[in-house]
């Protein structure tokens, strides 16, 4: 059995997740989750510099991932495939 963590970014201000509203979209968004660690301090270090210091990287497996989004109201992820351009994918929830 393979267990797969993805990293996320969390606000240690108010503890909201870092989410993207494609198409200036209104609701909680989509969740962004990046593949390894290092790449969401990238990816905040790079587009967001001045709020970098109020963001911790957190891990969620992929056990709790659905739960995740279903409680926070997610419409999907937002998978970061590269955090310098940046390119994200949009995946939606099922159901």
């Amino acid at each position: 059995m393979s267990f797969q963590v993805h990293y996320i970014l969390r606000s240690q201000q108010d503890g909201k997740y870092l989410a993207a509203h494609p198409d200036g979209s209104q609701g909680s968004g989509y969740l962004l989750m990046f593949r390894e660690d290092f790449e969401a301090r990238s990816f905040i270090n790079t587009h967001g510099a001045d709020m970098a210091s109020r963001f911790a990287v957190e891990a969620v497996p992929e056990t709790q991932l659905k739960n995740l989004l279903k409680r926070w109201d997610f419409t999907g992820i937002g998978l970061v495939v590269d955090p310098l351009i940046p390119k994200v994918e949009f995946l939606s929830q099922d159901g």
